[in-house]
């Protein structure tokens, strides 16, 4: 019976997946190649879902002071936003935790967690996590995490058929190596690209809905404050806080630039204060 050659077979679905890969290239908002092999619709779905388990796990705030506030942050940022993004509502959550943190998921879903509140002390300071947040959905990056993951996992794959012919010991060291290099040169890097570009994108949103940009500076320094657990920027998903700041600081002129229309329009959003 003809038994095909594993490594020819290794070549051939590796020379598939790179032509997959090669099909799926996108462009990010701010110009950055991106790979993404998911359908947007289908991300969305999952971002629907897993808002709403997390909304059965997780206490929501019914303090209505609080969620007026939240409220009119978001809903002024999104204003800012291009229109496909305005086009369907956006379900905004308040969620009752310590956790100093928000997020926005495909599917049009925002989460804000009552620690936040109390590190972001301003509406100002408060668009700048939500125009973060929302930068993170304008750029497809849960789309792209998903992406990078599955690429990584059907490398590893075509990989360990690669090393299944090789000496145990060396087989061991490389496929250790292999993984380890995966982690680092593509996982953990992709995030801190991720979170650069939303800050971004996200200092250039509160800045046309109104907000002042240079806030955000002053919030970075806040969430210092907090502390960043030593970890190396090297092995770590997000910039440290003084890298954060001081591109912040390399983006304020053209943030102050796109603030000046809705400034001489005396559009400066006006909240409740928390």
């Amino acid at each position: 019976m003809f038994k095909p050659n594993r490594l020819k077979l290794t070549h051939v679905a590796f020379s598939a997946f790179c032509a997959l890969v090669l099909s799926s290239c996108a462009e990010s908002p701010t110009g950055r190649p991106q790979l993404m092999l998911f359908d947007n619709t289908q991300v969305s779905k999952m971002g629907i879902q897993t808002f709403e388990e997390l909304k059965t796990k997780t206490p929501i705030s019914k303090d209505k002071k609080t969620n007026q506030y939240v409220q009119c942050v978001a809903q002024a940022v999104l204003k800012a936003t291009p229109q496909k993004y305005q086009a369907n509502p956006w379900e905004i959550v308040v969620f009752e935790s310590d956790q100093v943190n928000a997020f926005a998921l495909p599917g049009g879903k925002i989460g804000v967690y009552t620690g936040l509140l109390l590190v972001a002390e301003n509406q100002h300071q408060l668009a700048a996590v939500i125009g973060h947040e929302i930068a993170h959905v304008m750029a497809g990056h849960s789309n792209e995490r998903l992406s990078s993951n599955q690429a990584i996992s059907a490398t590893l794959s075509v990989a360990d058929v690669a090393l299944s012919a090789m000496n145990t010991q060396y087989k061991a060291e490389l496929s250790s190596a292999f993984g380890l290099g995966a982690q680092v040169g593509l996982v953990l890097p992709f995030s801190r690209v991720h979170e650069t570009e939303a800050d971004v994108i996200g200092l250039d949103l509160m800045a046309k809905a109104g907000f002042e940009p240079e806030q955000s500076v002053k919030l970075w320094q806040n969430m210092a404050k907090q502390g960043s657990g030593g970890t190396p920027q090297i092995l770590s998903s997000h910039p440290v806080p003084e890298n954060r700041i001081k591109k912040l600081q390399q983006q304020m002129p053209a943030a102050l630039t796109s603030s000046k229309p809705a400034r001489r329009r005396g559009h400066c959003p006006v909240v409740i204060s928390n």
